[in-house]
């Protein structure tokens, strides 16, 4: 066994043990609160709000929720955070904005501009760090913790805007928040980093990847898939591991990656532990803290403050936009088995603010989550409610029912005479026979969900199932000018959007 190896294990386990001890959740909320409070209490959002105050009270939480409005992104934006887009300064955070990620997400909606503070860049910083600890419980060998780690993200290589630089939280956090001390065993390295042609870096990459010992890989499954592909046939070789024959971690996040589980068998020789993260462009979350359950352990002491939302129709409208009237929970409320929205107060200025995302605890006692979906994508054109988590389910299930991979799907409610129905396209490269697909997906779906159940047997009247080779989901991504490390497509899509996305596979066919 390696003695440095050995060394840096045994380094990470002792600092796991100090930074990792037993506490009240609600206490390190709580104590996030008010250094939030405080830092930001002499900025325009701090004094419009009475952070002073709210402070000063003698319930922090409960004053901090009845002063502060519930925000979106339309309204956090408008308000506050586009003053500092413009150049103002101490406007929600003290100081100027250096850094906005440009939050693109699926090939849905319209880019965001999220605020990136030096405060996030060390909070995610932490967070990786204690990430780092808690791969000591996955029993790997010490020689891995002597290998690089390859992140595939989007170009370092920002744009100017007025005063700042914006760019993917992927390549902003490549760039600001990897310690130099460390940079040296982070691939594949600033230049190719730069890049922004997704074409040019696969060939860079590819090039370049035999000379790299790669113990961990970390980014969106789809895009690590196909750049493992790339670094095979140019290497002429038969799996990843006659390249990297060290790697023995997969760090994924972004979506639910079940779907492309079989794919990536396919593409390894050696046993892999696979580790979910949960980062988006308002921080670092989460992440698999053990090997003994699938969920996430939520980071409750890095400069983020959670409330929870129940994702119902009391708290939501049918368009999944947040009611000013919501019943809001603090982490000592939440239940089990209960699909929250999350409201985020953040070190970059994020007050109150819906992230959009959906979630449920696994383990309350915990703080361990499962990522369901987002509010806006969600299928219940007649009542159906059905989640993201839902739909993943039941393809992962059909896939295996059938004994083949079905990485991509998209679905859509749509008028069936009087009464409506779901068209979904599924993509896959294997040999399927649409019915058999149609009657397992239908069986999964109503044993998974009872709404749907329920509205199949009344006015959900049908279920279309069209196939489509996989390439066409990233074909149109790269037809929308999306195409890269950070895009996903859409699992619900809706309107004028479903409506292109049909005309392409038209025309493609």
């Amino acid at each position: 066994m390696p003695i440095i190896g050995n060394l840096i294990k045994r380094s990470l386990q002792a600092r796991k043990k100090m930074n990792f001890k037993q506490g009240e959740p609600l206490q390190y909320q709580l104590k996030v609160l008010k250094k939030l409070l405080r830092t930001a209490q002499d900025t325009e959002f701090g004094r419009n709000y009475d952070f002073s105050m709210i402070l000063d009270s003698e319930n922090i939480i409960d004053t901090y929720q009845k002063v502060l409005p519930l925000h979106d992104y339309k309204k956090m934006y408008n308000e506050w955070w586009s003053k500092a887009l413009e150049g103002q300064e101490d406007v929600f955070w003290p100081g100027k904005i250096k850094y906005f990620a440009l939050s693109s997400g699926t090939s849905e909606g319209s880019s965001k501009y999220i605020p990136v503070t030096k405060d996030m860049l060390r909070a995610i910083t932490k967070a990786s760090i204690k990430q780092l600890y808690s791969m000591t419980n996955f029993n790997l060998p010490s020689w891995v913790f002597e290998k690089a780690v390859f992140t595939l993200g989007s170009s370092t290589d920002l744009d100017k805007m007025g005063q700042s630089y914006v760019g993917d939280m992927s390549g902003i956090s490549a760039d600001k928040a990897i310690p130099f001390i460390v940079q040296r065993f982070f691939k594949p390295g600033k230049k190719i980093n730069r890049k922004r042609d997704w074409d040019e870096k696969l060939e860079e990459i590819a090039k370049n990847a035999p000379k790299w010992d790669i113990g961990a890989v970390a980014g969106i499954p789809v895009w690590v898939q196909l750049m493992m592909e790339k670094i095979i046939e140019q290497n002429h070789a038969e799996s990843i591991h006659d390249i990297w024959p060290n790697l023995r971690v997969y760090i994924h996040g972004g979506i639910a990656f079940d779907p492309y589980r079989k794919n990536f068998e396919k593409l390894f020789r050696e046993p892999m532990t696979y580790i979910e993260t949960y980062m988006a462009s308002e921080g670092y979350f989460a992440f698999r803290a053990r090997p003994e359950t699938r969920a996430l352990q939520l980071i409750l002491n890095n400069g983020h403050f959670y409330e929870f939302v129940p994702f119902n129709s009391r708290n939501f409208d049918e368009n999944g936009d947040l009611k000013a009237d919501a019943e809001v929970l603090d982490i000592s409320e939440v239940e089990e088995q209960v699909e929250y929205a999350i409201l985020l107060s953040t070190v970059s200025g994020a007050w109150r603010y819906l992230i959009g995302d959906t979630i449920k605890f696994e383990d309350a006692r915990r703080k361990e989550i499962l990522i369901t979906g987002r509010t806006k994508h969600f299928l219940s054109i007649c009542g159906e409610h059905l989640s993201i988590d839902n739909m993943v389910c039941a393809i992962q299930k059909t896939a295996e029912d059938l004994g083949i991979s079905i990485p991509e799907f998209t679905v859509s409610g749509i008028p069936h005479g009087n009464l409506f129905a779901h068209k979904w396209y599924i993509g896959t490269d294997d040999e399927a026979d649409p019915q058999k697909i149609r009657a397992l997906l239908d069986g999964h779906l109503r044993e998974l969900n009872d709404d749907y159940a329920t509205e199949r047997d009344n006015v959900l009247k049908d279920l279309q199932i069209e196939l489509v080779p996989t390439r066409f989901f990233y074909e149109f991504l790269e037809s929308e000018g999306k195409i890269g490390d950070q895009v996903k497509f859409p699992r619900v899509m809706k309107g004028e959007r479903f409506r292109v996305w049909e005309d392409f596979v038209k025309s493609h066919r």
